[in-house]
């Protein structure tokens, strides 16, 4: 398989605050709002750089995303920041009615995901903001896999036409993209081309993913990696032209089962192509608070874990 090196480890939020930064230089029209949380969403570059263009709303979450919607209004591009439970959950009525149903400009962009955000425990945790977002009409749901794409997403967020959700997370992750790689919303990326099965993994899970491919080499399997990076619009070309070469599909994500990358490409595959699936996520739990790699170990979110599903796929051919 190819050889992916570690170029870095940062938290993919950085990605955001740094890719926020460089898309407004680019833009006069970007503004952002935080909901009282700036450094820990990293908007505080913007925030020194644009403080005519920064707007601090305060523990006001639902109103923030009013306010982001009638600035949208205004030909403005607004993006959002606080952690994800709060970018969603608390907020899910003005979104729909705000920013979805009129299909806004809006860029809500969420720190802190899934049970990585660690000791903070179940309910600061959000483990179902993927399927709450992309069951909205018109939302896309972007959910990069490290510092770099998270930078890169940013920017392709911010050319971007129509209601966006980016998700990324607080603990620093490995970095093995480059700022040379291709992002386009909506395009899955191949990673490593394989022959026996096909691993669909999307946001910190890809790197698992990865690991799992070496694991699989030495016992004879050769699989191909594709970073689902945009959950919707969903790659449907990029996805049925690897399952028709491979037979079967191993799906990772750190997230809910209910909703979320192997709700999608199941429905896909039902439609188009059926095959075996196997998935790696959270199965109908809440989570609870621990370091991140104990968590990540306790919902069996790791490359063995994804080695243990692609043999059960492939002998389910």
């Amino acid at each position: 398989m190819k050889d992916f090196p570690i170029l870095d480890k940062k938290d993919t939020r950085s990605g955001f605050g740094k890719g926020l930064y460089e898309a407004a230089l680019k833009n006069p029209n970007i503004v952002a709002l935080c909901a009282d949380l700036t450094g820990s969403v990293k908007m505080d570059e913007f925030a020194k750089a644009f403080p005519d263009r920064f707007y601090q709303m305060g523990i006001a979450e639902a109103n923030m995303i009013g306010v982001a919607a009638g600035l949208a209004t205004a030909g403005k591009i607004p993006f959002t920041g606080t952690f994800a439970n709060f970018s969603t959950a608390r907020v899910f009525d003005q979104i729909r009615q705000a920013v979805a149903y009129s299909n806004k400009n809006v860029k809500i962009c969420a720190s802190h995901a899934g049970i990585t955000l660690g000791e903070d425990g179940a309910t600061h945790q959000t483990l179902e903001d993927i399927g709450m977002m992309k069951m909205l009409p018109g939302m896309t749901v972007v959910v990069p896999c490290d510092y770099e794409q998270t930078r890169l997403a940013t920017l392709a967020v911010a050319e971007y036409e129509g209601p966006v959700y980016l998700r990324f997370g607080r603990p620093k992750q490995v970095v093995f993209t480059t700022a040379a790689q291709d992002f386009v919303i909506g395009k899955a990326q191949l990673l490593d081309v394989g022959r026996d099965i096909s691993i669909f993994a999307t946001g910190i899970m890809v790197w698992e993913a990865i690991q799992a491919c070496k694991k699989l080499e030495e016992m004879g399997i050769d699989a191909e990696i594709i970073n689902i990076h945009t959950i919707k619009p969903l790659d449907n070309h990029a996805i049925l032209n690897s399952v028709k070469k491979t037979g079967c599909v191993v799906t990772a994500e750190e997230h809910q089962i209910n909703g979320g990358l192997c709700d999608s490409i199941s429905q896909l595959l039902c439609r188009e192509y059926p095959v075996p699936v196997e998935a790696v996520a959270i199965f109908d739990q809440w989570g609870q608070s621990g370091t991140p790699d104990e968590l990540m170990k306790l919902y069996n979110l790791t490359s063995d874990a994804i080695v243990n599903a692609a043999v059960k796929a492939i002998q389910r051919k």
